[in-house]
């Protein structure tokens, strides 16, 4: 039977094992086989009951989509669901990284490339004339 479980924010509806084997199709021992594996990952109670929610009723099905359609075994099923969650990760930083770009971009000064070199040209002489000893007096343009 579902349950309704109050959330930081909203109520959610989260299942027990018995009604996420019925929702499913499965079998409540295949379920504990995937909480096991890391699979799935149901919310726990107190007591150690699994809580399963709308989440992870979806990801149950798509590992029994992917195990029975399209023939992967559990080692596959895990690898992929790693690699999306890794994905998943990446998405979320690759994000963090466009939005600090964007507030920085307004920091960016553009400095023509004509000006950069003869800039550093310039620096590089007057390093090199500073060693022997001629200082800045000992070129004509510096």
């Amino acid at each position: 039977m579902a349950e309704k479980r109050k959330g930081d924010l909203c109520d959610r509806e989260v299942y027990v094992i018995s009604v996420a084997a019925e929702i499913t199709g499965m079998h409540a021992q295949t379920l504990r086989t995937y909480d096991r594996m890391g699979l799935v990952s149901p919310e726990r109670t107190s007591g150690g009951g699994r809580r399963y929610s709308r989440e992870n009723i979806r990801q149950l099905m798509e590992i029994q989509r992917l195990s029975h359609d399209e023939g992967v075994n559990l080692a596959g099923i895990k690898a992929i669901i790693d690699l999306q969650q890794r994905v998943a990760a990446l998405e979320r930083e690759n994000d963090g990284l466009r939005q600090q770009a964007g507030r920085r971009s307004g920091e960016i000064v553009h400095v023509p490339r004509s000006t950069a070199v003869v800039l550093w040209e310039q620096r590089r002489r007057r390093r090199g004339n500073d060693r022997d000893g001629r200082g800045d007096a000992g070129t004509a343009d510096a």
